[in-house]
């Protein structure tokens, strides 16, 4: 791939349709609009590029996030939208908020960048493989056939539509999870996610129902990062963010600890 033009406007974005410089709703918050559309939407449609004439090609996949939030899919090599990344990995996924109402009034996210193959069983296969499985456990049905395999984008941009005046082009960074510094987190995860699950279901619960105003149902972790935890019933997902930033399971268990007492007095 070609490297950018580091004067080129970053993929997604939007100068001179837009006033510079208009002022965003004060209650418009897009990093924090992203981040969370890219850790709850589970589905997504994934756009590449025709390998025979270039044409945009759309499908509909199932998409996981890795630690810092890199988009993941689980993609057959049978697949058109597989042969296309091959030739050109260039994609751009479209998560999408639902609802009641006109769909263009909820919010969606465009993730842009460049998928790249995970070598199967090597580490980052193995991670890949438990939290994408924790978000899609049906996936497990076919996730060992032959013919699959992880797929994680490189983030490059991002835009994000909030709604009626409510757009903003982002940054890798601006949607992204910083984890240089969490290696013991992301080395404790499955454990602290196994805990969470096993021992503390109740605490899950609480944060679900009474910290994120979810309806009362067996609420289960399905991946912890240095910002948040996340937490999923059936299709369902939610995103309870850390009120302070964590990178190893010291400081995990405390904060957890501190969710769960203000959940308890709530």
């Amino acid at each position: 791939m070609t490297p950018a033009d580091p004067d080129s406007p970053l993929p997604g974005a939007m100068p001179g349709r837009t006033p510079e410089n208009a002022p965003q709703p004060a209650d418009f918050a897009p990093r924090a609009v992203a981040k969370l559309l890219l850790r709850v939407i589970r589905v997504g449609t994934l756009a590449t590029l025709d390998r025979n004439t270039g044409h945009p090609f759309t499908s509909l996949v199932n998409v996981a996030t890795d630690v810092d939030g890199s988009p993941v899919i689980l993609i057959s090599k049978l697949a058109t939208h597989t042969a296309n990344l091959e030739r050109d990995g260039r994609a751009s996924v479209l998560l999408a908020e639902t609802g009641k109402g006109d769909a263009l009034a909820h919010p969606r996210l465009t993730v842009l960048g460049a998928f790249a193959p995970v070598a199967r069983e090597s580490e980052d296969d193995a991670r890949l493989r438990r939290r994408f499985l924790a978000r899609h456990p049906k996936s497990e049905l076919y996730a060992g056939f032959p013919d699959f395999a992880f797929w994680r984008m490189a983030v490059v941009s991002a835009h994000l539509n909030g709604g009626f005046a409510r757009a903003a082009d982002l940054t890798a960074g601006d949607v992204l999870t910083d984890v240089s510094d969490a290696e013991a987190l992301i080395e404790a995860e499955a454990g602290a996610v196994a805990h969470m699950n096993g021992d503390h279901a109740e605490a899950c619960r609480l944060y679900a129902t009474r910290l994120l105003g979810a309806p009362d149902a067996d609420w289960r972790c399905v991946g912890i990062d240095p910002e948040g935890i996340d937490l999923q019933q059936g299709n369902a997902a939610l995103r309870l963010a850390f009120p302070q930033r964590v990178t190893g399971p010291g400081p995990l268990r405390g904060v957890l600890k501190q969710l769960a007492e203000q959940a308890r007095a709530r």
